[in-house]
């Protein structure tokens, strides 16, 4: 696909499905991906009271954020493109809070662009209405404010999401959700198995393990969410693009390079650096010029204890 071509063609033609898709059966760079995580993972597990505990968090949060994002490509029908192969795969919840089925079924309501940012209907909006916010308890009030700077987001949101997700059950149960309840049903054997490995087999604390390992995980994978998306009255103006270092970049599976895996969920993730690179004049075009050139550290210089934006989205 051209440049010209991508900047003439609607958003939500473009942010379908398998746009930008390849022919495979199983994408090996995926799947290779994946198996390095796992033997990381138990490895780091199983070493674990041989190792000092800033070496535990150096090595384990970054394995926890990194498979992340290899829930997110699978999602998008990487490495396989069946999607219950892809949740034998990557459905294992190494940072214990998300079911991942739920995740599937929020983040692909959530690439529906026309809805992007609008609280109560897309799932990922970092955005309420003014009657959410009216309804919130003060202490609710004032968590959600702290969220709005990047270190409130890292410090608190693990927790935060953490307790809305299981919040979510009892109203699952009440109205008989049952493809929530099914997500519970993958959700509690598998983590329960990680959990018998962590804590039974290698005897690692579980305050510990959250610690060190899956809460900063999850601290890290809430970084490249934090300024994803803004409240604007054009589709494609959204979504950002902001050009990481090496470091967070392989994180995020360059989706820090957002408005592009917008246009074309279905591109593998190692094809992202090369097709930002061809298409980068009409991607920014496109985007309205959302775009952090400086990485995180120029996003944190600007909002690390200062809000990025409202709380209340613009168009409530």
């Amino acid at each position: 696909m051209s440049a010209e071509t991508i900047a003439a063609t609607p958003a939500r033609i473009l942010n379908k499905g398998d746009a930008g898709r390849h022919e495979y059966i199983a994408d090996l760079p995926t799947l290779f991906l994946g198996l390095a995580i796992y033997l990381g993972f138990f490895l780091l597990t199983w070493n674990y009271h041989t190792l000092p505990w800033w070496a535990v968090l150096a090595l384990g949060a970054p394995l926890i954020c990194l498979h992340g994002s290899l829930q997110h490509e699978a999602v998008h029908g990487y490495p396989f493109r069946a999607a219950a192969l892809n949740r034998l795969f990557a459905g294992w919840s190494l940072w214990l809070w998300m079911p991942y089925d739920l995740y599937v079924r929020s983040h692909l309501k959530h690439h529906i662009d026309e809805d992007l940012t609008a609280p109560g209907i897309d799932p990922e909006s970092n955005y309420l209405t003014q009657a959410q916010y009216d309804a919130m308890s003060t202490l609710h009030r004032l968590v959600r404010q702290a969220m709005r700077s990047m270190a409130g987001r890292l410090l608190l949101g693990p927790a935060y999401f953490t307790a809305g997700v299981f919040a979510g059950i009892p109203h699952a149960i009440r109205v008989g959700d049952r493809r929530e309840l099914m997500a519970w049903a993958w959700h509690v054997p598998t983590t329960a198995l990680i959990l018998y490995w962590v804590v039974g087999l290698c005897q690692i604390p579980f305050w510990a393990y959250v610690a060190l390992i899956a809460y900063p995980g999850t601290a890290m994978a809430l970084l490249r969410s934090y300024a994803e998306h803004r409240a604007m009255p054009q589709e494609g103006h959204r979504t950002i693009i902001l050009e990481a270092g090496a470091f967070w970049s392989v994180m995020f599976l360059w989706n820090n390079l957002h408005a592009l895996h917008h246009r074309e969920p279905g591109l593998a993730w190692w094809k992202r650096p090369q097709r930002y690179r061809d298409l980068k004049p009409a991607l920014l075009e496109g985007n309205g010029h959302y775009f952090v050139p400086g990485g995180y550290l120029a996003l944190a210089r600007s909002y690390l204890l200062r809000p990025k934006e409202p709380i209340i989205h613009p168009g409530t």
